[in-house]
């Protein structure tokens, strides 16, 4: 008899274990064995750390990285990014910057082509426009050519290519924030900048054409944040004006409807791309609702009541006068209590909750962890181990 219950005993703890697991690991998540991406400083896990201009600046030093990794990785923020959540989500390692090399595991589980600094237009664009290009020569084109490059060392027959790329999760953004971002710095009005954006747009949809036909399935676009409400707009563009700023936020109106324009532009083109493209899965991120939810209601997603100011940085309303990393910035004592980093980049926590809208939900249709069945399922056959 007690032989008999303790055999109950542990076909019932078996079970309850195998549920659990099942409970912390849904199945969706071995939809995707990889992710590719591509972007900006918002998805750069250390690209520019490790390019041959190596013009990483403060991002090389602590207190870059201090929350999660306790040393700087080439991540713009205190600890990780949207890129490495969704990774930790669907339950794949972190995705490694393209440009350290394939290391000991290569790059079959992912690579990530995001610059930061990166632009979605050529830097040709911006000379001609008359801007002094001082960032990053990686624009979207030479993140897609680096993929092409990397492609053949992937997979070894065509076949082989389509059941990997069925099965990855490509990201593809944020891009555009860049090329709107040095032109409002060094001074451009608002009317000659609306007129770059729908050569960005076209840019970032010629991206979009060029993995689908390489054999992308599942692809994430993300719009662009609300720049009215990021700190180092708001020091540059202080006003007097209290019709200029939004009531409940306290960002600036004029700014987040420039980023709204951009928004619904991407938004009609993503529309046209489905059209052309019905057999892929193409997902808008919502960065810029995503954020404005947070800024609405700071405290119920654990942040302080008057979120617009940096962590890190120095000097005025915004903290955002000095940069982080300079030696007359300082560091909140709290960075998990801040929205924004250093003025211009996010905290980890604040990376977080816009990641789990957009692997949940509501910040993505449908959400990423819903994409799964949209994809060649039997494909996974093909790929070869590690």
């Amino acid at each position: 008899m007690a032989a008999s219950t303790f055999r109950l005993l542990l076909q019932l703890s078996l079970l309850l274990a195998l549920l659990f697991h099942q409970n912390v690991h849904p199945a969706t998540t071995s939809c995707y064995t990889s992710i590719f991406s591509f972007g900006d400083s918002l998805a750069d896990t250390g690209n520019l750390l490790y390019s041959p201009s190596n013009n990483a600046g403060a991002i090389a030093r602590l207190p870059y990285g201090e929350t999660y990794f306790h040393r700087p990785t080439g991540r713009f923020s205190d600890g990780r990014l949207i890129i490495d959540f969704i990774a930790q989500g669907i339950g794949i390692p972190l995705v490694p910057p393209y440009l350290a090399g394939p290391g000991d595991h290569g790059f079959r589980q992912g690579a990530n082509f995001a610059v930061g600094g990166a632009t979605a237009l050529g830097n040709d664009f911006f000379r001609e426009k008359g801007l002094h290009v001082s960032w990053t020569e990686y624009s979207l084109g030479t993140q897609i050519e680096w993929f092409k490059q990397l492609l053949p060392s992937l997979c070894s027959s065509s076949s082989d290519c389509k059941g990997i790329l069925s099965n990855s999760l490509f990201l593809v953004g944020e891009i555009g924030g860049n090329d709107y971002n040095h032109p409002f710095f060094q001074g451009k009005t608002m009317d000659e900048i609306r007129t770059f954006v729908p050569r960005i747009i076209s840019a970032i949809s010629s991206a979009i054409n060029v993995l689908i036909q390489l054999g992308a399935k599942t692809l994430v676009v993300p719009g662009n944040f609300p720049i009215g409400c990021v700190s180092w707009y708001l020091q540059t563009f202080q006003s007097q004006r209290k019709e200029d700023y939004d009531s409940q936020t306290g960002c600036i109106k004029w700014l987040n409807e420039f980023s709204a324009h951009h928004n619904r532009l991407l938004l009609d083109e993503l529309d046209r791309l489905r059209q052309l493209h019905p057999h892929a899965t193409i997902i808008y991120a919502d960065y810029y609702k995503a954020l404005l939810h947070i800024f609405r209601s700071p405290t119920q997603f654990g942040f302080k009541k008057a979120p617009l100011a940096a962590c890190c940085g120095g000097g005025g309303p915004y903290n955002a006068s000095v940069a982080c990393g300079d030696r007359a910035a300082t560091v909140c004592n709290d960075p998990s209590r801040y929205v924004s980093w250093d003025g211009m980049h996010l905290t980890e926590a604040a990376y977080k909750t816009i990641a789990q809208g957009l692997l949940e939900g509501p910040d993505t249709t449908p959400p990423i962890t819903q994409a799964c069945p949209h994809i060649e399922q039997s494909a996974a056959h093909s790929l070869h181990p590690m």
